[in-house]
């Protein structure tokens, strides 16, 4: 069996394999309520066979949300809808993650496909805005809203906002919580010298810098059952020289898997200046590095759409996971059609929902294909 079909055992939770749908804004709520477009959404990855199918960047407050139309976990409301989701995606035979965040001073922002709104719509879309937090009054880039400096009393209550969506996320049956620590949102202004500014105890220092994102591990790993994996994403470097780098990323990730966390997901970027050399597998080395610099499970993810790439990856034992945006949206049925060519002889028949396989091998022998 290819590697990439094996189960992968995290805490009590058995992945069928080792698939993995990234988290995808969709910016499609109204006051963070998940709705049909959703379930949909993420329900046709789970008919396609994925090991794990995780839901976007979901705001832990209504100002941490990246804009108006983001996914929210912060009032019992929000867990009804995302629990439809869960127990879809669970009766299809994948497991259910979420992605905790905080978009911090990129909040407030537009959907990249509807970059206007017009006075009209804006009763009827849900359209708000608002001032963004950050660690430092220092907004995004050029023409991003200028952020409020949050106070240390502020910080703490962010960190208790991360543990009760944690507790949602456990009311609406998620198998798995991943913090989001990238791409430039709060956590990673928090860690990156690009954006924190601060001269207090959560500025200045590495170990000042990784303060906030310590205590919030701390805080959801408390209340998150113990039997239930947590992963957290970093952005494993900035792409800029004065940002922050590999080795940051591979220190971190050595005192967030003492906290209790057990999968890293290696993505990179989100501050304005980087350079990104962007290529298939090109954040794949990343992976690697703090796989073997933290002795920790990672989740490769970055333009992994050929599926001898990702078996190669975790047949070399750079990753544990492959996990993909972009690709999946593009075929919501990669796992099956990865198995058809990894593994030919396999029974990727049974990847498919039971309504369809049946008619699919039909399909096959019709056309001499079995």
């Amino acid at each position: 069996m290819p590697k990439l079909f094996e189960p992968l055992t995290l805490r009590s939770l058995t992945l069928r394999n080792r698939t993995v749908v990234s988290p995808m804004c969709q910016y499609s709520c109204q006051m963070g309520l998940a709705n049909d477009w959703h379930l949909v959404h993420l329900g046709r990855f789970a008919l396609g066979g994925f090991g794990l199918v995780i839901v976007e960047a979901s705001a832990v407050e209504a100002a941490g949300r990246i804009s108006y139309g983001d996914v929210g976990l912060w009032t019992d409301a929000q867990i009804e809808p995302l629990k439809r989701v869960v127990d879809f995606l669970h009766s299809q035979g994948a497991a259910a993650g979420i992605q905790l965040a905080h978009a911090g001073r990129k909040a407030s922002a537009m959907p990249p496909w509807k970059p206007s709104v017009t006075e009209e719509e804006k009763p009827r879309i849900g359209y708000e805005e608002w001032q963004p937090v950050a660690p430092s009054a220092v907004p995004h880039a050029e023409g991003w809203k200028m952020p409020h400096a949050l106070s240390v009393a502020e910080i703490a209550a962010l960190v208790e906002a991360f543990a009760q969506s944690a507790r949602c996320a456990e009311e609406a049956g998620f198998d798995v919580v991943e913090l989001h620590g990238a791409h430039g949102y709060l956590i990673d202004q928090f860690l990156s010298p690009l954006a924190n500014k601060r001269t207090d105890e959560y500025g200045g220092s590495l170990e000042k810098r990784m303060r906030f994102a310590l205590e919030i591990v701390a805080a959801v790993r408390r209340v998150w059952p113990q039997e239930k994996p947590l992963f957290m994403r970093f952005s494993v470097q900035d792409w800029h020289p004065d940002g922050w780098q590999i080795a940051d990323s591979v220190e971190l990730a050595k005192r967030v898997k003492a906290l209790g966390v057990d999968v890293i997901d290696c993505s990179s970027g989100g501050f304005d200046g980087a350079r990104i050399e962007a290529a298939p597998l090109y954040q794949t080395p990343f992976a690697e590095a703090v796989r073997s610099g933290a002795d920790i499970a990672t989740m490769a993810v970055g333009l992994i759409g050929d599926p001898h790439d990702a078996e190669a990856v975790l047949a070399e034992g750079k990753a544990d996971l492959i996990a993909l945006a972009r690709p999946a949206l593009e075929d919501p049925h990669w796992p099956i059609n990865a198995m058809r060519a990894l593994d030919p002889a396999g029974d990727f028949y049974a990847l498919y929902p039971r309504q369809a396989a049946f008619a699919v091998r039909a399909l096959d022998r019709a056309l001499s294909r079995e």
